[in-house]
């Protein structure tokens, strides 16, 4: 699965026209700006993390003890529930915001996971070349050999299977993270690798060597600084990638343990009956729907601003 966002990175500088307006300064040179659907998809992404993080101190109800025995499985507006509610009375609205909050950590915290180790070694790869790359470039090769879910699968369930007693909110969600961060790592770490590889071989770097700077120090603060943008935009295409793959691992009962919510367990949960409580799993499934697009389109815009930056060099 996370293969398809090194697709939809490739394609993204074709995306410039739709990032953003384009305006001209006094200097003659142009400048883009963002443009209203990218304002529209950082607000959205504000409020979500926002909610997320203020979710113990919102006033909302109880996302597991606030049963309403007299209102199971109520509709939208409902009973004073705003997303209804699902077969025992919890609130909807209330376990999106808590499911918020597991989703996005998984999703955030494995992809820093993965940007960190896939990032360092593709970059020691693309810069040092030789045997090093050799044999970390056959490192990623091996782990892309495998499909993404099947592999995260594996290792939720040899470290954390199903219905142990281990499997409680905050030692699962560390396994999910690590999980799916050891599944991310190639793939973050190529794209590290393929930009470290241009940037190495431009003239500032070989004029910092000529100068005597060591190998760490041009990797570090003459390379790395120009790979970034091509890092973040992976990244941002990778959180929403985890977060739908999130979805996946709760249907085979690997994610957060009920009843703790999160997106991917609430869509599961009505599999076996999707009209008992439809909003149960179709608030859910909006909301991953809308915060995967806002990821992937602000992915975009980092890419074709990256883009642009790249070929004024």
């Amino acid at each position: 699965m996370l293969e398809s966002a090194e697709t939809e990175l490739a394609a993204a500088g074709g995306a410039g026209t739709l990032a953003g307006m384009e305006t001209t300064t006094t200097d003659g040179t142009r400048k883009k700006r963002l443009g209203v659907v990218a304002w529209i998809a950082i607000i959205w992404l504000v409020i979500v993390v926002g909610a997320a993080i203020l979710a113990p101190v919102l006033p909302i109800k109880d996302p597991i003890n606030g049963y309403d025995y007299l209102n199971t499985k109520a509709g939208l507006f409902k009973a004073g529930h705003i997303f209804g509610t699902d077969d025992s009375g919890n609130d909807v609205f209330s376990r999106v915001i808590w499911g918020a909050q597991a989703s996005l950590l998984i999703g955030v915290g494995s992809v820093v996971f993965g940007t960190l180790i896939g990032g360092f070694l593709g970059l020691f790869a693309g810069f040092k070349g030789g045997i090093a790359d050799t044999v970390i470039s056959a490192f990623f090769n091996i782990f892309l050999a495998f499909p993404q879910l099947v592999l995260a699968l594996t290792l939720v369930s040899v470290f954390s299977p199903p219905g142990s007693s281990s499997a409680r909110w905050s030692h699962r969600i560390g396994i999910v993270i690590l999980a799916v961060g050891i599944v991310s790592v190639p793939i973050l770490g190529r794209i590290t690798r393929a930009n470290t590889l241009a940037w190495s071989q431009r003239e500032f770097v070989m004029a910092a060597r000529a100068q005597g700077a060591t190998d760490m120090r041009v990797m570090f603060r003459e390379v790395l600084p120009n790979v970034v943008p091509a890092m973040l935009s992976i990244a941002l295409l990778s959180v929403a990638v985890v977060i739908v793959l999130e979805g996946a691992l709760a249907i085979f009962g690997l994610s957060i343990p009920a009843p703790s919510p999160s997106w991917g367990n609430m869509i599961q949960s009505q599999i076996s009956n999707p009209n008992s409580a439809p909003t149960v799993w179709m608030v859910p499934s909006a909301l991953i729907l809308l915060t995967v697009l806002s990821l992937n389109y602000l992915g975009d815009i980092v890419r074709a601003k990256f883009d642009v930056r790249e070929a004024a060099i």
